[in-house]
């Protein structure tokens, strides 16, 4: 039981031209410098998994649950498209079940109003999913924390976000690896 916990660090968007890599490599470099967990970046469009029900094929879908199996909580890094998540974020939390239940997670996100909205319809589907989300969440603008909408530049008074909701991150996660225990 006292294991280094295991975090994914989720891209949620898979479009052309997005900037979630740059956002969930800001947080790993933020959350590599303690000493409670192992980050790990987890990008869904590397998992290339079909829409749920489309296909027949479930070869992808058992390789992004066997991934997600060994992560004890994640960090989700949310685009906002259209005042929710993207379509390719909802389809791979609908395409696993048993592996996000009783874990706990953060929520990053990014829009022209900090992508709130999106995270708060992530956190609808969450609690159905038996994930516990802490309360603290980062919130960045476009406008403010990126360049021309594409250069990630974020504001210094982010950092103290950050490692508040890692902090309740980590707790969550492992007082709920013993409910899985």
């Amino acid at each position: 039981m006292n294991q280094q916990l295991q975090i994914g660090i989720i891209l949620g968007s898979t479009r052309e031209g997005r900037v979630s890599p740059q956002v969930a490599s800001w947080v790993k470099k933020i959350a590599d410098e303690r000493k409670d967990a192992n980050f790990e970046l987890v990008d869904i469009k590397a998992f290339n998994l079909p829409f749920l029900g489309e296909s027949s094929d479930t070869t992808n879908v058992q390789k992004w649950n066997e991934a997600l199996t060994k992560y004890d909580g994640f960090i989700f890094v949310v685009s906002e498209y259209n005042h929710s998540i993207s379509a390719a974020l909802k389809n791979a939390l609908d395409s696993a079940r048993d592996p996000w239940n009783n874990k706990a997670a953060g929520i990053v996100s990014y829009g022209s109003v900090g992508g709130t909205r999106a995270a708060e319809h992530l956190r609808g589907i969450l609690g159905e999913l038996q994930i516990a989300d802490v309360r603290t969440h980062v919130a960045l603008s476009m406008f403010t924390d990126f360049e021309n909408w594409s250069v990630f530049k974020p504001q210094d008074l982010h950092l103290t976000n950050v490692n508040l909701m890692l902090d309740q991150l980590t707790a969550w996660s492992k007082a709920l690896k013993t409910v899985r225990s």
